[in-house]
């Protein structure tokens, strides 16, 4: 059996995400360390930076420099990306989007849209301190 237990998001600065992601979503601080450079690819090694929802060790997002693995010109192209806030990266998922969208605003979190009613529940979106865009949704149970 597979399963998916990381996933990437490329941020523009790591400290300011991590910042971000702990203190103004909530997340949990999982790992952050100093990777050698005999990482293969790495050149000078690597920052392994990831948080994750408090109690759920079964998900873990990787906040990751844009240039790890990647040659100079490759990391600026992925850069440039990130900030131009056209990388729409995930869902975080909710049991109240509405209460979610005043608690996050209140911490200074951006919305591109309020919390809306779509078919499979209550949407916002919101953007993280990069320019990556997130769906912010609360399920609703849905007829069959």
């Amino acid at each position: 059996m597979l399963t998916l237990s990381h996933t990437t998001v490329y941020v523009l600065d790591q400290d300011s995400a991590k910042e971000f992601y702990t203190n103004v979503l909530g997340l949990e601080l999982r790992d952050d360390i100093s990777m050698g450079a005999e990482f293969e690819g790495a050149g000078a090694g690597f920052r392994w930076l990831t948080v994750g929802p408090t109690g759920d060790p079964t998900r873990t997002i990787i906040l990751s420099d844009c240039a790890m693995g990647r040659d100079p010109a490759s990391a600026e192209q992925l850069r440039s990306l990130v900030a131009q806030g056209t990388m729409g990266v995930g869902v975080l998922e909710t049991d109240d989007c509405e209460r979610a969208y005043r608690e996050l605003s209140a911490r200074g979190v951006t919305f591109r849209q309020p919390p809306a009613r779509r078919p499979y529940g209550v949407e916002a979106v919101l953007v993280d301190d990069s320019g990556n865009w997130f769906s912010l949704t609360e399920r609703v149970a849905v007829d069959a």
